[in-house]
Protein backbone atom coordinates (compact mmCIF):
# COMPACT_ATOMS: atom_id res chain seq x y z
CA UNK A 1 0.00 0.00 0.00
CA UNK A 2 1.53 3.39 -1.14
CA UNK A 3 1.53 6.12 1.95
CA UNK A 4 -0.94 8.18 -0.30
CA UNK A 5 -3.41 5.50 0.37
CA UNK A 6 -2.82 4.95 4.01
CA UNK A 7 -5.76 6.55 6.33
CA UNK A 8 -4.42 8.25 9.42
CA UNK A 9 -6.05 8.49 12.80
CA UNK A 10 -6.40 11.40 15.19
CA UNK A 11 -4.68 10.67 19.02
CA UNK A 12 -3.69 12.14 22.21
CA UNK A 13 -1.70 11.56 24.90
CA UNK A 14 -3.51 11.66 28.94
CA UNK A 15 0.28 12.75 30.14
CA UNK A 16 2.96 15.24 29.83
CA UNK A 17 5.97 14.28 27.79
CA UNK A 18 9.61 14.65 29.09
CA UNK A 19 11.22 14.80 25.58
CA UNK A 20 12.91 17.93 24.94
CA UNK A 21 12.33 17.35 21.04
CA UNK A 22 9.63 20.17 20.37
CA UNK A 23 6.52 18.54 19.00
CA UNK A 24 2.53 18.43 19.52
CA UNK A 25 2.33 17.14 23.00
CA UNK A 26 1.91 18.56 26.07
CA UNK A 27 5.01 18.45 28.09
CA UNK A 28 6.59 19.83 31.47
CA UNK A 29 10.42 21.37 29.20
CA UNK A 30 10.48 25.24 29.47
CA UNK A 31 10.58 26.45 25.70
CA UNK A 32 8.44 28.50 23.18
CA UNK A 33 5.48 26.93 23.72
CA UNK A 34 1.95 28.81 24.76
CA UNK A 35 1.45 27.17 28.30
CA UNK A 36 2.64 29.97 30.89
CA UNK A 37 4.18 28.58 33.92
CA UNK A 38 5.14 31.26 35.61
CA UNK A 39 7.90 34.06 36.28
CA UNK A 40 11.78 33.73 37.33
CA UNK A 41 14.22 36.45 37.03
CA UNK A 42 16.51 37.27 33.84
CA UNK A 43 19.60 35.58 35.11
CA UNK A 44 17.83 32.79 35.85
CA UNK A 45 16.80 32.61 32.39
CA UNK A 46 18.52 34.78 30.21
CA UNK A 47 16.14 35.37 27.51
CA UNK A 48 15.20 38.85 26.61
CA UNK A 49 12.05 38.02 24.89
CA UNK A 50 10.27 36.89 27.31
CA UNK A 51 10.70 40.10 29.62
CA UNK A 52 7.55 40.65 31.68
CA UNK A 53 7.47 44.46 32.16
CA UNK A 54 4.94 44.82 34.82
CA UNK A 55 6.25 41.73 37.00
CA UNK A 56 9.16 43.69 36.96
CA UNK A 57 8.03 46.99 37.75
CA UNK A 58 6.41 45.72 40.89
CA UNK A 59 9.86 43.64 41.83
CA UNK A 60 10.78 45.52 45.19
CA UNK A 61 14.56 44.30 44.88
CA UNK A 62 14.43 45.85 41.08
CA UNK A 63 15.37 42.37 39.18
CA UNK A 64 14.30 41.85 35.77
CA UNK A 65 11.24 39.56 35.32
CA UNK A 66 11.02 36.73 32.67
CA UNK A 67 7.86 34.82 31.87
CA UNK A 68 8.31 31.05 31.88
CA UNK A 69 6.35 28.78 29.36
CA UNK A 70 5.96 24.88 28.50
CA UNK A 71 6.95 23.98 25.01
CA UNK A 72 4.92 21.13 22.96
CA UNK A 73 7.00 18.00 22.62
CA UNK A 74 7.11 14.54 20.97
CA UNK A 75 6.26 11.24 22.80
CA UNK A 76 7.28 8.08 21.23
CA UNK A 77 4.80 5.66 19.78
CA UNK A 78 5.83 1.78 19.24
CA UNK A 79 3.38 -0.67 17.24
CA UNK A 80 4.13 -4.37 19.33
CA UNK A 81 2.77 -6.90 16.27
CA UNK A 82 1.74 -10.62 17.48
CA UNK A 83 3.63 -13.17 14.99
CA UNK A 84 2.40 -15.87 16.28
CA UNK A 85 0.12 -19.11 14.37
CA UNK A 86 -2.95 -17.98 15.21
CA UNK A 87 -2.34 -14.32 13.39
CA UNK A 88 -2.18 -16.73 9.93
CA UNK A 89 -5.71 -16.65 10.14
CA UNK A 90 -8.21 -15.14 7.92
CA UNK A 91 -11.28 -15.84 5.64
CA UNK A 92 -10.92 -12.76 3.41
CA UNK A 93 -7.88 -10.72 4.86
CA UNK A 94 -5.15 -12.52 7.27
CA UNK A 95 -5.00 -11.28 10.83
CA UNK A 96 -1.33 -9.89 10.05
CA UNK A 97 -2.91 -8.00 6.77
CA UNK A 98 -5.23 -6.40 9.14
CA UNK A 99 -2.14 -5.78 11.45
CA UNK A 100 -0.19 -4.26 8.70
CA UNK A 101 -2.98 -2.03 7.88
CA UNK A 102 -3.19 -1.28 11.40
CA UNK A 103 1.00 -0.57 11.47
CA UNK A 104 0.80 1.78 8.55
CA UNK A 105 -1.73 3.71 9.68
CA UNK A 106 0.26 4.12 13.79
CA UNK A 107 3.53 5.30 11.56
CA UNK A 108 1.62 7.86 9.19
CA UNK A 109 -0.33 8.98 12.39
CA UNK A 110 2.72 9.80 14.47
CA UNK A 111 4.77 11.08 11.68
CA UNK A 112 1.94 13.78 11.10
CA UNK A 113 1.84 14.32 15.02
CA UNK A 114 5.90 14.75 14.81
CA UNK A 115 6.13 11.72 17.10
CA UNK A 116 8.75 9.17 16.77
CA UNK A 117 7.54 5.50 15.64
CA UNK A 118 9.09 2.24 16.01
CA UNK A 119 7.88 -1.43 15.68
CA UNK A 120 8.90 -5.06 17.78
CA UNK A 121 7.38 -8.37 16.21
CA UNK A 122 7.04 -10.92 18.61
CA UNK A 123 6.00 -14.55 18.54
CA UNK A 124 7.46 -17.09 21.24
CA UNK A 125 10.45 -14.76 21.21
CA UNK A 126 11.13 -11.25 20.14
CA UNK A 127 11.97 -11.10 16.66
CA UNK A 128 15.21 -9.49 15.88
CA UNK A 129 14.10 -9.35 12.11
CA UNK A 130 11.28 -7.52 12.85
CA UNK A 131 11.95 -4.80 14.78
CA UNK A 132 12.05 -1.17 13.32
CA UNK A 133 14.07 1.34 15.75
CA UNK A 134 12.37 4.75 16.93
CA UNK A 135 12.51 7.08 14.20
CA UNK A 136 11.38 10.46 12.68
CA UNK A 137 10.13 8.86 9.46
CA UNK A 138 7.64 6.53 9.07
CA UNK A 139 9.18 4.34 5.51
CA UNK A 140 10.93 2.04 7.61
CA UNK A 141 8.24 0.70 9.54
CA UNK A 142 5.36 1.14 6.92
CA UNK A 143 7.90 -0.93 5.01
CA UNK A 144 8.13 -3.90 7.32
CA UNK A 145 4.44 -3.34 7.92
CA UNK A 146 3.69 -4.13 4.03
CA UNK A 147 5.88 -7.48 4.49
CA UNK A 148 3.87 -8.66 7.13
CA UNK A 149 1.05 -9.25 3.93
CA UNK A 150 3.33 -11.93 2.70
CA UNK A 151 4.99 -13.06 6.02
CA UNK A 152 3.44 -16.75 6.78
CA UNK A 153 3.27 -17.32 10.11
CA UNK A 154 5.53 -20.52 11.90
CA UNK A 155 3.40 -22.57 14.40
CA UNK A 156 4.32 -20.63 17.42
CA UNK A 157 2.98 -19.47 20.34
CA UNK A 158 3.18 -15.30 21.84
CA UNK A 159 4.83 -15.36 24.79
CA UNK A 160 7.71 -13.28 23.31
CA UNK A 161 5.28 -10.14 24.28
CA UNK A 162 6.81 -10.52 27.97
CA UNK A 163 10.21 -9.97 26.91
CA UNK A 164 9.06 -6.83 24.69
CA UNK A 165 9.82 -4.99 27.22
CA UNK A 166 12.92 -4.58 27.27
CA UNK A 167 13.47 -2.88 23.70
CA UNK A 168 10.84 0.30 25.17
CA UNK A 169 12.65 3.48 26.32
CA UNK A 170 11.96 4.26 30.00
CA UNK A 171 10.35 7.12 28.74
CA UNK A 172 6.29 6.76 29.01
CA UNK A 173 5.27 5.71 25.40
CA UNK A 174 2.15 5.17 23.59
CA UNK A 175 2.04 1.46 22.73
CA UNK A 176 -0.60 -0.11 20.22
CA UNK A 177 -0.38 -3.79 20.68
CA UNK A 178 -1.80 -5.53 18.05
CA UNK A 179 -2.56 -8.90 18.32
CA UNK A 180 -5.55 -11.62 18.24
CA UNK A 181 -4.87 -11.80 22.30
CA UNK A 182 -4.96 -16.16 22.07
CA UNK A 183 -2.77 -16.40 24.24
CA UNK A 184 -2.56 -17.46 28.18
CA UNK A 185 -3.81 -14.70 29.85
CA UNK A 186 -0.93 -15.24 32.36
CA UNK A 187 1.56 -14.38 29.78
CA UNK A 188 -0.43 -11.36 28.60
CA UNK A 189 -1.06 -10.47 32.47
CA UNK A 190 2.65 -10.65 32.93
CA UNK A 191 3.26 -8.59 30.01
CA UNK A 192 1.24 -5.58 31.33
CA UNK A 193 2.59 -5.69 34.53
CA UNK A 194 6.22 -5.16 32.98
CA UNK A 195 4.65 -2.41 31.13
CA UNK A 196 2.74 -0.46 33.26
CA UNK A 197 4.67 2.80 32.99
CA UNK A 198 3.11 2.58 29.38
CA UNK A 199 -0.03 3.85 28.05
CA UNK A 200 -1.01 0.70 26.09
CA UNK A 201 -3.78 0.46 23.91
CA UNK A 202 -4.95 -3.09 22.95
CA UNK A 203 -5.94 -3.92 19.59
CA UNK A 204 -7.77 -7.38 19.77
CA UNK A 205 -7.80 -8.91 15.69
CA UNK A 206 -10.89 -11.32 15.60
CA UNK A 207 -12.42 -13.10 12.14
CA UNK A 208 -15.79 -13.63 12.34
CA UNK A 209 -15.46 -16.86 10.74
CA UNK A 210 -13.56 -18.16 13.49
CA UNK A 211 -16.61 -18.57 15.70
CA UNK A 212 -20.03 -17.27 13.91
CA UNK A 213 -20.14 -18.97 10.49
CA UNK A 214 -19.44 -22.59 12.07
CA UNK A 215 -21.99 -25.00 10.69
CA UNK A 216 -24.84 -26.46 13.08
CA UNK A 217 -23.99 -29.87 12.19
CA UNK A 218 -21.07 -32.23 10.25
CA UNK A 219 -17.89 -33.23 10.78
CA UNK A 220 -14.72 -30.85 10.33
CA UNK A 221 -11.12 -31.17 11.00
CA UNK A 222 -9.19 -28.37 12.62
CA UNK A 223 -5.62 -27.39 13.38
CA UNK A 224 -4.62 -25.67 16.17
CA UNK A 225 -2.51 -22.94 14.76
CA UNK A 226 0.35 -22.59 17.42
CA UNK A 227 1.03 -26.12 18.08
CA UNK A 228 0.05 -27.79 14.85
CA UNK A 229 -2.14 -30.25 17.08
CA UNK A 230 -5.20 -31.70 14.60
CA UNK A 231 -8.26 -32.26 15.50
CA UNK A 232 -11.64 -33.61 14.21
CA UNK A 233 -14.76 -32.18 15.54
CA UNK A 234 -18.67 -33.34 15.30
CA UNK A 235 -20.13 -30.17 15.58
CA UNK A 236 -24.15 -30.00 16.53
CA UNK A 237 -26.06 -27.08 17.21
CA UNK A 238 -25.51 -27.72 21.15
CA UNK A 239 -21.44 -27.93 20.10
CA UNK A 240 -21.71 -24.66 18.26
CA UNK A 241 -23.52 -22.77 21.12
CA UNK A 242 -20.71 -23.61 23.41
CA UNK A 243 -17.80 -21.76 20.57
CA UNK A 244 -20.04 -19.39 20.71
CA UNK A 245 -20.52 -18.60 24.35
CA UNK A 246 -16.38 -19.46 25.11
CA UNK A 247 -15.71 -16.50 22.60
CA UNK A 248 -18.17 -14.30 24.26
CA UNK A 249 -16.59 -15.27 28.09
CA UNK A 250 -13.04 -14.50 25.99
CA UNK A 251 -13.96 -11.01 24.99
CA UNK A 252 -14.96 -10.42 28.86
CA UNK A 253 -12.27 -12.33 30.06
CA UNK A 254 -9.59 -9.69 28.00
CA UNK A 255 -11.72 -6.87 28.93
CA UNK A 256 -11.34 -7.10 32.53
CA UNK A 257 -8.31 -8.00 32.31
CA UNK A 258 -7.18 -4.72 30.78
CA UNK A 259 -9.83 -2.74 32.86
CA UNK A 260 -7.84 -3.74 36.22
CA UNK A 261 -4.86 -1.98 34.09
CA UNK A 262 -6.71 1.15 33.11
CA UNK A 263 -6.43 0.23 29.58
CA UNK A 264 -9.76 0.05 27.25
CA UNK A 265 -9.16 -2.81 24.07
CA UNK A 266 -10.29 -1.48 21.03
CA UNK A 267 -11.64 -4.80 19.17
CA UNK A 268 -11.25 -5.09 15.34
CA UNK A 269 -13.35 -7.53 13.39
CA UNK A 270 -12.38 -8.38 10.09
CA UNK A 271 -10.76 -5.33 8.92
CA UNK A 272 -9.69 -1.92 10.70
CA UNK A 273 -11.17 1.32 10.00
CA UNK A 274 -9.03 4.30 11.39
CA UNK A 275 -12.12 6.55 12.29
CA UNK A 276 -13.19 4.03 14.53
CA UNK A 277 -9.68 4.69 16.30
CA UNK A 278 -10.22 8.04 16.29
CA UNK A 279 -13.61 7.99 18.51
CA UNK A 280 -11.81 5.67 20.83
CA UNK A 281 -9.24 7.72 21.79
CA UNK A 282 -11.88 10.60 21.86
CA UNK A 283 -13.88 8.19 24.58
CA UNK A 284 -11.45 6.71 26.49
CA UNK A 285 -8.21 9.07 26.68
CA UNK A 286 -8.13 12.31 28.43
CA UNK A 287 -6.42 14.98 26.56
Amino acid sequence: MSEQHIKEFSYHIGWRSRSRRPGRHKSNQRGMGMEFRGHTTLLAYPDPRRIDIRQTIRDPLEQIHVRLFNQKSVTPVFVLCDLSGSMQYGAKQKKLAVAADIAQSVAQSATRNRDLVGFIGFDDVVREDWLCTLSARPHSTVEMAENLRDYQAAEVGSRGVIDTVRLLPRERSLIFMVSDFHMPISDLEESLVLMQRHHIVPVVLWDSTEYTDLPEFGITNVTDPETGAKRTLFLRKAYREQILQSFAERRELIKSLFSRYDMEPFFVENHFDADLLTDYFHQYVAA
